[in-house]
């Protein structure tokens, strides 16, 4: 007999590429497209800040959109989940719920809440990979049944492997007959997607991405049509502080799954087919997709993946408490230009580019202020659209030198890094305007400026913006020595995911930053000095 069937929408927020949902359609007589709007879930799983409420809220209203050209409607049932789907399951007479597989604990542990209940009053559960390349438990598998813990040892098992499966086709009005009619008005009001204002968010929404797979789509098609920049990428060559994104900026639709994953994968394929000389993993866009199923495969067999404590890979780092210094960081008034800048722009559009985020966070932990990075990942969580449970923690740990990366004495100079591919500080000036009327030479160390400089420019440090919370070369120099000692005396943790090749995303990024108490000469020639551009 054909199922009747709710299909679970929680990523996978698309209608190309999903073959849960054309699984569903497959083995039912009606398949209710639903999504479980429980804030108290959501909320307790994940930090989101009212920036992701709101490209989530669009998302569905896009799928939505998408739905009703189906003659079908996106079901949004808010409450506790598991209340609300009980409920509509006996209203229904659903045989089976359908849900694409996660690799997140609280979508585990929601998982197995839906499978005791299928048990106890009658339905079938039924899952499939969506929302990555492979099934990381099969890369689990092959590795002896541990995860990998070093790229190198990820691209080994993927050789195995070979290529993701090709995407299934896309759901249209030719196979989604069996999809839920369009319900009564009064009905379609009770089940519609909320305005911001319903959920106690503002209305304004200031940022350049806006939600959902139409959007995503049209993002990706206009990068695609750029083939030559797509088989030339190479992402230690993208520009951290470009007033436009000089990545595809397409990772927010990504961490909805409003792009599938292995669509994208074989369209570069084809792209990679027809140039004789293309960019290669890990620098390469492939190369960003395969970053991301590493950290989604180590997170999905690591436990406490997004903790210090507990966490068997992790280095165990006595970092300071100090929420002065970290309330500091998160809203811009460390004092560094580029570091508060990056900041900035995070809260105004949730997104930074990759080496911006790098810079922030190694501020943040090694660097710095010695601030534990889990800390940061927290802060990350609220603010990024793309933000994610696998790619931010491995992100953290990997700059924070706690995990997958070793060369440790790589320490971003928060005045240096940004000179080097914005020497104008046009950057700064955009999101600091504060500062907009300094001279080039002093809009990164505006603390070096003379005074009269300070006047004309119409800002004084230390009144109309902060000066440094800390002097970089001492506590960089202290904080080397620290990390050193972390090391020698975790020597086997440290170990565990360290590869035998130097990280391609931080070539060439040496120590080394100028002082506020060093004399602008003496400056100048230091900055020469022990640097790479």
């Amino acid at each position: 007999m054909p199922h009747r069937t709710i299909h679970l929408f929680r990523k996978g927020l698309r209608l190309h590429d999903n073959p849960t949902l054309l699984a569903a359609l497959k083995s039912s007589e009606i398949v209710y497209p639903v999504y479980l709007l429980d804030r108290i879930f959501l909320t307790s799983a994940t930090r989101m800040g009212t920036k992701r409420w709101h490209f989530l809220l669009q998302t569905l209203e896009d799928l939505q959109t998408n739905l009703k050209k189906l003659n079908s409607c996106l079901w949004i049932i808010q409450g506790e989940y598991e209340a609300v789907l009980r409920e509509h399951v006996q209203k229904w007479n659903i045989t089976q719920v359908t849900f694409d597989d996660e690799i997140e604990p609280y979508y585990k542990e929601m998982e197995k809440t839906i499978q005791v209940m299928g048990k106890e009053i009658g339905f079938e559960v039924f899952s499939l990979v969506g929302h990555t390349l492979y099934d990381v438990r099969r890369i689990v598998e092959l590795n002896g049944g541990t995860p990998p813990l070093t790229y190198k040892r990820f691209l080994q098992i993927l050789t195995v492997l070979g290529d993701p499966e090709m995407p299934v086709q896309d759901i249209t009005a030719e196979n989604s007959q069996k999809l839920s009619p369009l319900p009564e008005v009064d009905l379609a009001e009770c089940y519609r997607v909320p305005l911001p204002e319903d959920l106690g968010f503002s209305k304004e929404y200031k940022s350049s991405w806006r939600g959902g797979e139409t959007n995503g789509l049209q993002r990706l098609e206009e990068h695609l049509k750029n083939q030559g920049w797509v088989a030339k990428f190479a992402k230690p060559r993208t520009i951290p502080n470009s007033l436009l994104p000089s990545t595809t900026g397409l990772s927010p639709y990504f961490s909805l799954g409003c792009l599938s994953v292995r669509m994208f994968f074989h369209r570069l394929s084809k792209i990679y087919a027809q140039s004789k000389n293309h960019s290669l993993p890990p620098v390469s866009l492939q190369g960003q997709l395969l970053w991301r199923e590493f950290f989604y495969t180590v997170a999905s067999a690591t436990p406490n993946f997004t903790k210090m404590v507990g966490n068997p890979i992790c280095l165990q780092i006595d970092w300071y408490q100090d929420a002065e210094k970290l309330h500091k960081w998160k809203t811009a008034q460390t004092g560094f230009p580029w570091i508060d800048a990056i900041m900035t722009q995070l809260h105004q559009e949730g997104w930074v580019h990759h080496l911006a985020r790098h810079a922030v966070a190694c501020f943040l932990t090694r660097g710095d202020l010695w601030i534990s990075w889990e800390e940061g990942m927290q802060v990350f969580e609220e603010l990024l659209l793309d933000a994610d449970y696998s790619v931010n923690a491995g992100n953290w740990m990997w700059l924070s030198a706690s995990a997958f990366f070793h060369q440790y004495s790589r320490i971003f100079c928060p005045v240096r890094f940004g000179k080097r591919t914005d020497p104008e500080g046009q950057y700064i000036r955009k999101y600091l305007p504060v500062l907009k009327n300094f001279p080039s030479q002093y809009i990164y160390e505006p603390w070096v400026a003379p005074e009269e400089i300070q006047i004309e420019a119409g800002c004084i440090i230390g009144k109309d913006y902060p000066f440094p919370i800390v002097n970089h070369k001492e506590v960089s120099d202290h904080n080397l020595q620290l990390m050193k000692q972390v090391r020698e005396e975790q020597y086997k943790t440290a170990q565990l995911t360290r590869d035998d090749v130097d990280d391609p995303m931080e070539m060439q990024l040496k120590r080394g930053c100028s002082e506020e108490t060093v004399q602008k000469k003496k400056l100048a020639r230091s900055n020469e000095q022990g640097q790479t551009d």
